[in-house]
């Protein structure tokens, strides 16, 4: 029963209004396009109801996500799609995508079935074509060309709103070492397996890094920058892979100052609901198996834009199983925090952790259970 706080501050850097957060787990980007309406609607409530925020995605903001979020950030990726000058200074943080951990080096793409008439309005692209997004910002080719849009979003929005750059873990170090360059205030690290949409298997499976080893390298990164957990240092939020608590704990004692979560949120909401198992099998699969998200087929109405489908989806009922899912993470964290002795989950630290395995021992770099032993530094010994 004693007392271990969970809220966290983003964006105190240069934002002159930065996010205060109740708890240490935000919502990552899934656009309107690949979720639909009710289902973002739902994202912004459920955040809503416990404190956190919840990003755009691709594509552009609606006014049911706007109207439900309280704390919203806007995704800026390298398609452009539904870029608004207006919706930006809306947002209250603005998310500027250089890559994806599901995905690295790769573009994105949304295939036609899910083109609707307003999907494509908001994007400026015909109806029923597939979309595809480029893996780069065409004119961005270094931190320099990085840092004139940094300013310029700053200026666009009355140097207001923190600005978060999110990179795929693939080449951790050096791209941390960019977005320091662009004076970001919070570094949003996507691990591998951080992304749904139309991505390869065999890029899901065998490209990027694990969040397990791409934690640590950004971390040793900023440490060396001297800007690692300091006032005026870069802030990490780490996504791709956190399903529990016991996950928001290891990210946060391995120094992330958040975590962000996508596909554990829409299976939150009701994605995959046993209720609808006969119409999964009608389609090739089965309530608990389904992530055919890309085909738009989905019969709970979440990732879909067939309006027949999507009106199946209750945005209230759904935003509440996701708070209540948001709540589940938060206490188990508090309970893992707590038996390390911390008042507050942010407390957590490596010297908290030890590995079962020597993989992850040395993805983690921390010692391997019984001894005081890192894969690739000294010989082990028993403790």
């Amino acid at each position: 029963r004693e007392r271990c706080g969970t809220d966290v501050v983003l964006g105190a850097r240069h934002g002159a209004y930065p996010l205060h957060l109740d708890i240490p787990i935000t919502i990552a980007g899934m656009s309107f396009g690949a979720l639909s309406g009710p289902a973002k609607e739902a994202l912004g409530r459920g955040a809503s109801e416990v404190g956190t925020s919840t990003t755009t995605g691709d594509g552009g903001m609606t006014p049911e996500e706007r109207g439900q979020s309280k704390q919203l950030v806007y995704q800026y990726l390298p398609s452009r799609y539904g870029m608004n000058p207006d919706d930006l200074r809306k947002a209250d943080a603005i998310e500027v995508g250089l890559g994806q951990g599901a995905k690295p080096g790769g573009g994105g793409m949304l295939l036609g079935q899910k083109i609707s008439e307003r999907v494509a309005g908001m994007r400026s692209l015909p109806q029923g074509i597939d979309q595809r997004s480029a893996c780069r910002h065409p004119d961005w080719t270094g931190a320099d060309d990085l840092t004139i849009k940094i300013r310029e979003l700053r200026e666009l929005t009355g140097w207001e709103k923190p600005i978060y750059i999110k990179v795929g873990a693939s080449r951790t170090y050096y791209d941390v070492k960019l977005a320091v360059n662009a004076g970001a205030d919070v570094n949003d690290d996507d691990g591998m397996q951080g992304g749904t949409a139309a991505s390869q298997s065999v890029f899901i499976e065998h490209v990027g890094i694990p969040t397990l080893g791409a934690l640590p390298q950004a971390v040793q990164a900023l440490q060396e920058l001297g800007l690692h957990r300091k006032p005026d240092g870069v802030q990490l939020i780490i996504s791709g892979g956190i399903r529990n608590g016991a996950d928001v704990a290891k990210a946060l004692a391995l120094g992330a100052d958040a975590v962000s979560i996508g596909t554990a949120a829409m299976i939150a909401l009701g994605d995959n609901d046993p209720r609808w198992d006969d119409e999964y099998r009608a389609i090739g699969s089965a309530a608990g198996y389904y992530d055919d998200y890309q085909d738009g087929r989905d019969p709970t109405g979440s990732s879909t834009q067939d309006e027949g489908l999507a009106a199946r989806f209750d945005p209230v009922a759904g935003g509440h199983r996701l708070a209540n899912y948001l709540r589940v993470l938060t206490m188990e964290a508090q309970t893992i925090a707590r038996a390390c002795g911390k008042a507050h989950v942010t407390h957590l630290e490596p010297e908290d952790l030890v590995a079962l395995t020597i993989e992850a021992a040395a993805m983690a770099r921390v010692p391997l259970a019984g001894t005081n032993w890192i894969p690739g530094s000294s010989p082990a010994s028993v403790m």
